[in-house]
């Protein structure tokens, strides 16, 4: 049977194109997750179903910082034993889970919500840049960690947002060694994280 062919009713083959929409799923591992889900009806799809309509309907971006969360503001943003003094700035969601993961940094963090990338249309005023001004510009704030991707666009929003936060009081750092040309934090070891925001280099 060719791929993509009818398989099943159209509610399952409406399931298997949107799992094969997700990052790392084509077609034929979206149908083997379907079948997984599918075989363990009870114990795993309706569950997983009932936490994506869960996370749909309380889904919010916070205010502070721009990452996601079913509160506003975000959890890490409520958290009292985060230190405020510092903000680590990331380019996406998925690079704050990143250094969460790997539990490097103690600090609150700001996401852009993407690079600044002329090529594409993506100019400072399609990211989250005003509201991170505001936040450095507060008293607390010692120091804004550059953690952005180290790929062309990463390096050229860096450079952008230090000319930014010259008119504020703040020290502006970014990653140190470890973190290779063109690399993108999501997919970076913890080891290389820790050594990377250890080793920062003031801008």
């Amino acid at each position: 049977m060719r791929a993509g062919s009818t398989m099943a009713g159209p509610e399952i083959e409406r399931m298997i194109q949107l799992l094969s929409r997700l990052p790392g799923l084509g077609y034929r591992s979206a149908r083997k997750a379907a079948l997984a889900l599918l075989k363990r009806r009870e114990e795993l799809l309706v569950p997983l179903a009932q936490a994506l309509n869960d996370a749909a309907s309380k889904l919010v971006e916070c205010s502070v910082c721009g990452t996601i969360d079913t509160v506003d503001p975000c959890s890490i943003c409520q958290d009292p034993r985060r230190d405020r003094s510092m903000i680590v700035v990331v380019e996406d969601v998925a690079d704050l889970w990143a250094l969460e993961r790997a539990g490097v940094t103690n600090a609150v963090y700001h996401v852009l919500g993407g690079h600044i990338s002329p090529l594409d249309g993506i100019g400072p005023e399609r990211l989250n840049i005003g509201r991170l001004i505001e936040r450095a510009s507060h008293p607390e704030v010692k120091e804004v960690l550059l953690a952005l991707n180290a790929t062309v666009e990463g390096q050229s929003t860096a450079h952008y947002l230090t000319e930014q936060l010259e008119g504020t009081s703040v020290s502006v750092s970014r990653l140190a060694q470890g973190v290779p040309v063109g690399g993108e934090l999501d997919y970076l070891d913890e080891g290389t994280l820790a050594a990377a925001i250890k080793a920062r280099q003031r801008v």
